[in-house]
């Protein structure tokens, strides 16, 4: 059985055509990250916001 917690970055399309991340981790979803040019970008730094909550922890 896995007892860890589901943890993902989801990248999304935002209605005005930019680019954005939503964080789950540890059971937790944050809100929808930022407003990046490109699909890249966004996963970039959904990488790098869940690498900072990772070492934080």
């Amino acid at each position: 059985m896995n007892t860890k917690p589901e943890t993902t970055v989801t990248i999304e399309k935002r209605q005005n055509g930019r680019w954005c991340f939503v964080l789950k981790f540890r059971g937790v979803t944050y809100p929808a990250q930022g407003q990046f040019a490109s699909l890249v970008q966004a996963q970039a730094e959904g990488q790098a916001a869940l690498k900072a909550l990772v070492e934080r922890s």
